[in-house]
């Protein structure tokens, strides 16, 4: 409720900008594993086991920082402010009420976990750029208007919350810069709309350290001219600024002030496509899983075609209790749009999963191409002969490259990624 048809601007002209931003977002992975962790001083590094002297923290949750434990922190300082848990049960010493919870970094469950929000998002969006594995700008102009995005956030976090379990905070504004800041405000779980009418006043108390390009050299640079909040240097003088900092300088005048004219622009063509869907409950139901996975194969293959994409590669993903990622994956001789052979590839790759519980599946094809001037059919390649598909004579639209096929029928984890 509240869209507007593609291409009708907001009721003021301005873009409607939406910034996410998973909180603590490597600890709420760990935390879906482990939900005896939730609420418990937990940090997400490399380097704490014993024997280990170099790390660095990657996060810490909100209750680990309460004890001075911060982001890109030496492990042995976070340790020396926040013991481990179980050094503290054995050492009389250490008080075990003001000791944490440590884990390892693993990368390729938290990648996982962000495609489940990455497929959110690209549902409330028609343009999306992300960032990093946490983090994302959606050009939302199109799908609210102002005085209804406050609700339009809050779906999407809800979204977040109870499809995929992590929390995000979410900031709107008429621009990217003024976006991010909003969203940063009022974490953890934010939400905060700033309209084209009230950017000013948002901004002019925030610290020179928040804004957008400003790192540490360039605002101790500031603070030395008497410059510590945007509304400083939003009435700085221009000149100055350019003559200190070059077209730098012009760029954050112009931000402090609200002004930002960049567009929300994807970071590049995707790498693969992939839909996921979760059970209420774990289930053994051969049936009810096989139906779901085709039900996302199907729209993945649509997808593929509608964006004139080939793939080289069809797989799935499964999840079992309590959040164990398994894939598996199927190259082919040449790059193809086939939505028949993705169907028959998936229901193929679940044989192995027969009987298991499981919570989550997903499909995908990866590897892909978007150049789709020269295609013929598996049977009319030169490799076709080793290609993993149907001898029925099914035919797949392929482009014609002459290259080696992968067979090995697996795939890492990346291929979810």
């Amino acid at each position: 409720m509240g869209a507007r048809l593609p291409g009708i601007e907001s009721e003021t002209g301005e873009r409607i900008v939406a910034h996410a931003d998973m909180d603590c977002f490597y600890a709420s992975c760990e935390r879906l594993r482990e939900p005896a962790l939730r609420g418990e001083p937990l940090v997400v590094g490399m380097g704490y086991e014993p024997g280990e002297t170099a790390g660095a923290v990657a996060t810490a949750s909100y209750e680990a920082r309460a004890f001075g434990v911060e982001s890109a922190q030496a492990i042995s300082e976070a340790l020396e402010r926040l013991p481990r848990k179980r050094d503290a049960a054995t050492d009389p010493d250490l008080d075990v009420r003001k000791a944490g919870f440590y884990r390892p970094v693993d990368m390729g469950f938290y990648e996982s976990v962000s495609e489940d929000v990455r497929e959110i998002l690209h549902a409330h969006a028609e343009t999306v750029r992300e960032v990093s594995i946490d983090e994302a700008y959606l050009d939302v102009t199109e799908k609210t208007m102002w005085d209804e995005a406050g609700d339009f956030a809050r779906g999407i976090k809800e979204r977040i919350r109870e499809e995929v379990g992590v929390v995000a905070s979410i900031g709107i504004a008429p621009n990217m810069s003024t976006a991010k800041i909003a969203s940063d405000a009022e974490k953890p779980d934010g939400l905060v709309v700033v309209r084209p009418e009230e950017v000013r006043d948002f901004l002019a108390p925030v610290p020179i350290e928040d804004l957008h390009g400003v790192g540490p050299v360039t605002a101790r640079t500031l603070r030395e001219r008497g410059i510590g909040t945007a509304d400083d240097l939003a009435t700085a003088d221009r000149r100055a600024l350019i003559a200190e900092f070059g077209e730098r300088g012009a760029a954050l005048y112009d931000r402090a002030r609200g002004e930002d004219d960049r567009e929300v622009t994807p970071t590049g063509r995707p790498k693969s496509l992939s839909r996921e869907s979760a059970f209420v409950e774990p289930t053994t139901d051969r049936e009810e899983i096989e139906e779901r996975l085709l039900t996302l194969a199907a729209a993945v293959a649509e997808r593929a075609t509608r964006r004139d994409a080939l793939y080289r590669t069809i797989g799935i993903k499964v999840v079992t209790p309590p959040f164990d990622v398994h894939t598996r994956a199927r190259s082919l001789p040449g790059p193809v749009d086939d939505p028949a052979l993705v169907e028959r590839v998936v229901r193929d790759l679940l044989e192995e999963f027969t009987g298991e519980r499981i919570r989550k599946v997903g499909a995908r094809v990866s590897n892909l191409e978007f150049d789709s001037a020269a295609q013929t059919s598996l049977d009319g390649w030169a490799g076709g002969d080793d290609a993993e598909v149907d001898s029925d004579g099914s035919e797949a639209r392929v482009k014609s490259t002459g290259g080696s096929a992968d067979r090995s029928g697996q795939a890492s984890l990346s291929e979810f990624e």
